[in-house]
């Protein structure tokens, strides 16, 4: 886990980590958030309506945003403010994530920083963007 505060932050900074979306992960998410839509739980729903396999859960690829801020950048003094996030792709069990943020905005005055946000599948497939809002603990 990183530790930065907010004054060892810099326009430009970057970082990311990787995810395996895997059958016991999209269960655990499905036991926890109780959606139980045949979308992300029956693989001959999903197929019958265009998708080659169930379909992850949107909200636990977008829950790999709480990951990056809060281990990544900054890390540990983190506190998530807001959060946009847009869903392209459809992700699938066996994909494997790539996060990775950008820090675009700092305002010193509030002491909060905006970070551009892009996840890929498979290191091609871009499967969302976000743009995630933090200030920090003292």
């Amino acid at each position: 886990m990183n530790n930065y505060k907010y004054q060892d932050l810099k326009l430009g900074q970057t970082n990311g980590f990787e995810y395996n979306v895997t059958e016991e992960k999209l269960n655990m998410f499905k036991c926890l958030s109780g959606d139980n839509n045949p979308l992300h739980t029956d693989d001959k729903f999903a197929k019958q309506h265009g998708f080659s396999d169930k379909v992850v859960y949107g909200m636990l690829t977008a829950s790999l945003i709480s990951t990056f801020g809060g281990v990544y950048l900054p890390g540990k003094y983190c506190i998530i403010q807001q959060v946009e996030i847009k869903f392209i792709a459809p992700v699938f069990v066996g994909d494997r994530i790539t996060v990775l943020g950008k820090i675009v905005e700092l305002n010193d005055s509030v002491q909060r920083a905006v970070i551009n946000i892009e996840m890929r599948k498979n290191n091609s497939v871009k499967v969302a963007k976000a743009k995630l809002y933090v200030g920090f603990l003292e």
